[in-house]
């Protein structure tokens, strides 16, 4: 049985929301900091209702207002980043004095941000966690987990490799959340994640579809095996060779992208993963257009772009993807149009 600790979640979206509310339904001191005035405001006095897939959950964590921190006196034993990626720097650096010193951080983002948290706090105090689920926040006081995977959702692995006592006694901690499990390799699942999320998320902003619609779709299946086969051959480039990806090996998205080799059986897989993720799923990507926030772009088909021109990896697809995001601005109106450019460079 693991002590219980005493956990900052700086972020408390739909990701940070279900982790942080489930660890303080397991009776961890759990405090949230966020920008978001009404959410946090909610979260003090009426507490955090979590959906985490089926079970409905009236968690109650601290929560306080981002100028609030400076007034926290006890340190943390464990600082969750879970903002988004634009903003890893400064929420890092904020959190970074109020974590005990034999403390440790753990990263909750998509992209691959560990490495960056890790030249603020130490690579020896970074943790990362590879997120397999898909959740929302659509309003104060509520973080739901909206998919159906009945599997691992959530991989953790240590920074600097290996498998450490604090690893194995997080990932316990965090069974309380949903079913985990470490790895020793931990940046190579930051790939293959990678490689999922460049997949469904910008297409899924441009068009405004769900989880599912993108998944389902032709034309955007299409698009998605390019952009996988891009970032596959990115991440070989960089040294980290991807395990299999729902039952797939990574070459075959190349031999489909190149040689139309294993496209049905892509497009089948792609089918049951849309499955899975139900129909209110909407990636965080879909999330930001729709509250017409800044996206990610940057650090998902822009950050495999940025890799591949420093190792001549040639990345059309992902290079249009990021272009027409960012061409379109902060607060576009959603539309399959936005696909046609795309769409062309298809055969």
């Amino acid at each position: 049985m693991h002590e219980k600790k005493r956990i900052a979640v700086f972020g408390a979206g739909g990701i940070g929301g279900v982790v942080g509310g489930m660890l303080s339904k397991d009776e961890h001191d759990v405090t949230f900091i966020d920008t978001w005035y009404e959410h946090i405001n909610e979260i003090q006095n009426n507490g955090l209702e979590v959906t985490n897939q089926d079970q409905v959950h009236n968690c109650k964590p601290n929560a306080i207002h981002l100028n609030q921190l400076q007034e926290v006196k006890e340190k943390f034993d464990i600082g969750i980043i879970a903002v988004k990626s634009y903003d890893t720097e400064w929420a890092t650096h904020a959190l970074k004095n109020y974590v005990k010193e034999d403390g440790y951080f753990v990263d909750f983002q998509n992209g691959i941000n560990d490495l960056k948290v890790g030249e603020i706090v130490g690579n020896e105090k970074t943790l990362g966690c590879v997120i397999l689920i898909s959740a929302m926040a659509t309003e104060p006081g509520k973080a739901w987990r909206t998919d159906s995977r009945p599997d691992v959702a959530y991989k953790i692995g240590e920074l600097t490799g290996g498998v450490t006592e604090r690893l194995k006694e997080f990932v316990d901690i965090m069974q309380a959340v949903g079913v985990s499990e470490y790895t020793e390799e931990l940046i190579n699942e930051r790939w293959s994640k990678l490689m999922i999320n460049c997949m469904v998320n910008p297409l899924a902003g441009l068009t405004g579809w769900g989880t599912a619609e993108v998944r389902s779709n032709p034309l955007t299946q299409d698009i998605a095996i390019q952009v996988a086969a891009e970032v596959v051959k990115v991440a070989n480039s960089e040294g980290y060779p991807m395990g299999k990806i729902a039952g797939l090996e990574p070459k075959d998205f190349i031999e489909a992208a190149d040689s139309k080799k294993n496209v049905e059986d892509i497009k089948n897989q792609m089918l049951e993963q849309a499955r899975q993720a139900g129909s209110a799923s909407r990636p965080s990507f879909g999330q930001d257009v729709l509250k017409r926030r800044r996206t990610e772009i940057d650090y998902l088909t822009g950050f495999v772009s940025q890799v591949g021109k420093k190792n001549n990896i040639p990345t059309p697809f992902c290079d249009k993807v990021t272009e027409v995001v960012n061409s379109l601005g902060v607060g576009f109106e959603t539309s399959d149009k936005h696909l046609d450019d795309i769409e062309r460079m298809l055969d």
